[in-house]
């Protein structure tokens, strides 16, 4: 069995500031998961420095960020994103940088296991642009893959039966309203499983003062590992 979970921390400045990290490590924390795609972990303009401080996170969390290139010696994700993951995961875990097509830099991060391939994403504002990444997402991962995918992040699609077409293969999962924290209306954070893949449980996160940590709330999902 694998927890998984992803989570927008927004630069880690709650709703409106100030920028205090330690909420979002005690989420994490609490949240214990085995995997976790995170979004919005570095900050936005100059060399994008690191918003969560890659020296806290094993000691606060247990995980360990994905090795990544193609980054500067200051910022922690690609495209503000990253993968942490339990240590003996990472040993073993190939990580690759997916660029995606769209208005805005948007790239994915994809994480490959023996017989498992978490994917996470943060996908543009613009339905079109969407459209075009989640496209561009499947048909990579089809070719890197095997058959034991999830996607998962910040879909930014408001829409629960439109922009999604590409996803077809998939079992999309939004276990519940995610944004805004404080009173969560929208389901922005979904994951999509492989259909042989079993889900055994999953979530939205509320606990460790999760409406303040982000404007996003954490999901999570217990899947069974074949």
């Amino acid at each position: 069995m694998l927890t998984l979970a992803s989570y927008n921390l927004h630069k880690c400045r709650g709703l409106t500031g100030p920028h205090a990290p330690e909420r979002n490590l005690a989420v994490i924390r609490e949240l214990a998961p085995d995997i976790i795609a995170l979004q919005e972990v570095d900050f936005r303009f100059g060399v994008r420095p690191e918003a969560l401080p890659r020296k806290l996170i094993l000691s606060e969390t247990g995980l360990v960020p994905a090795r990544m290139s193609g980054t500067t010696e200051s910022s922690l994700g690609w495209h503000g994103q990253t993968i942490l993951m339990r240590p003996h995961l990472a040993e073993i875990a190939v990580v690759r940088r997916l660029p995606l097509p769209g208005l805005e830099p948007r790239g994915a991060v994809a994480l490959r296991l023996p017989g498992l391939t978490v994917i996470g994403v943060h996908l543009g504002l613009a339905r079109r642009s969407r459209r075009q990444q989640l496209a561009r997402i499947t048909a990579q991962a089809a070719r890197i893959a095997e058959d034991h995918i999830v996607l998962m992040g910040d879909f930014n699609e408001w829409s629960d039966d439109r922009g999604l077409e590409s996803l077809a293969g998939f079992r999309v999962l939004a276990p519940g309203p995610s944004w805004p924290a404080p009173l969560p209306r929208l389901r922005l954070d979904r994951m999509a499983m492989s259909r042989n893949l079993e889900l055994l449980d999953s979530g939205v996160f509320h606990g460790a003062r999760a409406r303040d940590a982000s404007d996003h709330l954490p999901i999570w999902a217990r899947i069974a590992v074949p």
